[in-house]
């Protein structure tokens, strides 16, 4: 086998590698796992070819080396280490339960009020890994990422790890290049991390090195609440954006354990329109029933001088502006990030919400490396039988953003969505130029009619350019959805960080 045979020559930890295996599932691993991947080209495609055993074993043995996984120890085994040292409230461990020749389980050991609650862990036939009547995971990292952000059934949020004691060695059954897995921290981009003689360089910010990547709710102290107190918020002057509903400031949000650098929309409502004031408040409600890491967060909103809403803040500003200032922007980092914007929709699409106004213009940057999706003004949660919103009559529309359907028959669903998405992609690869340029609506509408489309932007990559075009399918139903855009766009992207 040359991936073990090969191990003893030394290796690089490369970021992409583990990327392309998992795509958008990386986010759940990337701060646990690396992957080797050894220096030379035949080396390299040793590995590739080698990618679905590599796939299949990492998903199905991670746990073994991550420190809240316990292996085989007994029900108070498993309470005294809870009770050991710091008794936080959400410390936890996972440990196997003894099978009597059945399939494997586990158990979720949880710290509550000082007193351990244990949830059975089990696997069904298909293999799936879920607490009784909770959801289905594939593995036991996914599992344990979940309950991290949201307690869905359990008491409390998954906050501390209980580390297994130094002395204790899982073992696992596969050993070989398992073995050589190591569980880290990330070093900041740029910067060299070394174990032992393995060196680990990572290159590029991504999107969990910055703070804004957690949850302001993350810490399970910190309540969730729909509204912020007047008193916990300063607004700073100089506006990041306006447009017809008032302002975007900068501000600090105080909580009870940290300040938060926030952006605050506050409404300009001279004549007390009751309409206007009711459309910010419909925004706040979508926006708060969002919870993925490439979409804007809302934190709450402030009814005090003005209606303000408070999100938390992207720094670089919009997509279109930050590209046309920076020319120099590599494509492979502009399909970085219209990658992150297709994941953000991806979510939106399984979760039956329909966004409206996808443009360049709604998609904000925290980082270079870090998309997040904004804008909910015009966005609608769709009944769960229903797979298109119908609007009532045309209102002040993007219309060179519009799906041909949307125009026609006032129809939106996640498939006129992914129209929007593929006139963002032009936006991006043409580094934020205005699309159809010097048209105006009506003519737009006659050359989309036509069957002509948009031509590609100059050096686009013809992969990019031939997406924009099975985004701009004319028929709804022949277009793909974002379960089929977002894929096509990993690969790519993978591909050429090879």
């Amino acid at each position: 086998n040359p991936l073990q045979s090969s191990c003893s020559f030394g290796y690089t930890v490369k970021m992409e590698y583990l990327q392309s295996i998992y795509g958008s599932s990386l986010l759940a691993i990337s701060d646990l796992l690396c992957i080797v991947v050894w220096q030379g080209s035949a080396l390299e495609q040793a590995i590739i070819s080698q990618r679905p055993k590599l796939e299949k074993l990492i998903a199905t043995t991670a746990h073994e080396k991550m420190p809240w996984f316990h292996g085989k120890i007994d029900r108070e085994d498993s309470e005294q280490r809870l009770l050991r040292s710091s008794r936080v409230n959400g410390k936890f461990l996972i440990r196997q339960r003894e099978n009597n020749g059945r399939n494997v389980s586990f158990a979720l050991c949880l710290l509550h009020n000082n007193q351990v609650m244990h949830y059975r862990i089990d696997k069904d036939r298909a293999g799936k890994l879920s607490i009784p009547d909770g959801k289905k995971f594939d593995t036991l990292w996914q599992l344990v990422e979940h309950y991290s952000y949201k307690p869905d059934g359990l008491l409390r949020v998954l906050t501390e790890t209980c580390p297994r004691p130094s002395h204790d060695s899982v073992q696992g059954a596969t050993g070989g290049i398992l073995s050589r897995i190591k569980s880290y921290s990330f070093p900041k981009p740029g910067q060299k991390k070394v174990l032992n003689t393995h060196t680990i360089v990572l290159t590029e910010a991504m999107p969990m090195d910055t703070q804004v990547y957690e949850s302001p709710y993350a810490d399970p102290e910190e309540l969730r609440s729909t509204t912020v107190k007047r008193s916990d918020l300063t607004l700073e002057d100089g506006e990041l954006g306006s447009g017809n509903f008032g302002t975007v400031l900068r501000g600090v949000y105080q909580m009870k354990k940290t300040q938060k650098i926030v952006a605050v929309k506050i409404l300009k409502n001279d004549d007390n329109n009751t309409a206007v004031k009711d459309e910010m408040l419909r925004e706040a409600s979508v926006m708060q029933q969002l919870d993925n890491p490439y979409i804007v967060r809302m934190i709450g909103i402030c009814e005090a001088e003005n209606l303000m809403l408070v999100m938390e803040l992207a720094e670089l500003g919009p997509l279109h502006k930050f590209l046309q200032k920076n020319k120099h922007i590599s494509m492979k980092n502009i399909t970085e990030l219209v990658h992150q914007v297709s994941m953000g929709m991806k979510y939106l699409e399984e979760h039956n919400f329909v966004h409206r106004d996808l443009a360049a213009r709604n998609v904000l940057l925290v980082t270079q490396h870090y998309a997040k999706i904004s804008d909910f003004g015009l966005s609608k949660a769709l009944a769960e039988e229903e797979n298109y919103y119908k609007a009532k009559g045309h209102g002040k529309w993007p219309l060179k953003w519009y799906a041909p359907e949307c125009m026609n028959y006032l129809k939106f669903s996640s498939k006129s969505d992914v129209w929007s998405f593929g006139v963002l992609m032009w936006e991006a690869f043409s580094y934020g130029q205005k699309p159809y340029k010097g048209l105006k609506g009506n003519e737009v509408i006659q050359m989309i009619e036509s069957g002509e489309r948009m031509s590609a932007p100059a050096d686009c990559p013809a992969e990019m350019y031939n997406l924009m075009r099975k985004c701009w399918t004319y028929k709804p139903d022949e277009r793909p959805g974002f379960s089929v855009v977002e894929p096509r766009l990993r690969h790519y992207y993978y591909d050429i960080s090879q």
